[in-house]
């Protein structure tokens, strides 16, 4: 399905003297393709419309939802697909074929029903892999969470090769995912970036809040460096890269990536995010005076969530 909008043309040279990364999208200058899954969602807008969006760093968009976006600007396409149903498969690799990468945000965001999360999170996953195996798409970007290591201790730094201590269904769905992503770097040659995505809002609300922000556009810099930095062997040294001397078969490879704000009260490692060229440009601090005191549990990573009883929630079985 095919909708036309409006292109606002943004392609501006920063005017405060730092780099620019609204730029091209290949070294040649070609203009590239990017299936954006849950593209209508509020992280997908971001990519979309924050800071000139991927557009104004070389990439055409192509939008895949349960519902298509409100507005869509000419040169984007939306494919309307519910992931979490076998029969996506259709709609999947139309969207994938001839594209040139694909960034996967389309899942429930928060806890919920096993059964749910597994559906939407971990089977959504596997068969957007399986369509950029199958259309030969070879650059993945995977939402991953910071609850996938819900459960670490706040007085350290976070590190991203650690074991996984997911601290609810929702995060053991994402470990799922970086597994997954693992596993079709290693056998399919996919070069794979799990980016372990923080609090992207278009403000924190809390003093914890301000460690784990991610501004909507950091987020779009932090998916183009995804998009387009080294993965493999290249960043074995810079830790979270799977994939072994050789990058995994045919040079891929997994990168796992924490996804934060350059925030003063930060203690995520940002080493192998910064090795995919991701640079950072703004602080949760500037908000400091109009947060609200945290009052969730303290000490862990995952913080409100590690409370969070699905079936409390949800008044649902598992």
């Amino acid at each position: 399905m095919e909708q036309a909008g409006q292109d606002d043309g943004r392609r501006d040279v920063r005017a405060d003297g730092r780099a620019d990364d609204r730029a091209d999208g290949s070294a040649d200058g070609r203009v590239r393709t990017v299936v954006v899954t849950g593209g209508a969602g509020r992280i997908g807008t971001y990519l979309r419309r924050a800071d000139g969006g991927l557009a104004a760093r070389g990439w055409r968009l192509r939008l895949l939802d349960v519902t298509a976006p409100d507005e869509l600007r000419e040169d984007e396409i939306a494919y309307t697909a519910d992931l979490s149903d076998e029969e996506c498969r259709d709609a999947l690799d139309g969207a994938m074929t001839g594209a040139d990468a694909v960034v996967h945000l389309a899942g429930i965001p928060t806890e919920d029903t096993w059964t749910r999360v597994r559906r939407a999170n971990i089977d959504g996953t596997y068969r957007v892999l399986e369509s950029a195996r199958r259309c030969g798409v070879r650059r993945v970007v995977l939402a991953s969470s910071n609850h996938a290591v819900g459960f670490y201790p706040t007085d350290a730094q976070a590190p991203v090769d650690a074991a996984p201590r997911p601290d609810s269904y929702y995060g053991v769905s994402k470990v799922a995912v970086e597994a997954l992503g693992s596993l079709y770097a290693d056998r399919y040659g996919l070069a794979v970036v799990s980016l372990r995505i923080g609090l992207c809002t278009d403000g924190p609300g809390t003093t914890f809040d301000l460690g784990i922000w991610l501004s909507p556009a950091d987020a779009v810099r932090l998916v183009h460096a995804a998009l387009t930095g080294p993965v493999g062997a290249a960043v074995g040294a810079a830790g979270g890269a799977t994939g072994g001397a050789a990058g995994g078969a045919a040079g891929g490879g997994q990168v796992v990536a924490y996804g934060i704000s350059a925030n003063t009260r930060a203690w995520w490692d940002l080493t192998s995010a910064r090795a995919l060229g991701y640079e950072p440009r703004d602080d949760a601090e500037v908000f400091a005076d109009r947060v609200v005191a945290y009052e969730g549990p303290p000490g862990v990573l995952g913080h409100g969530m590690v409370d969070t009883d699905p079936h409390a929630a949800t008044g649902r079985r598992p």
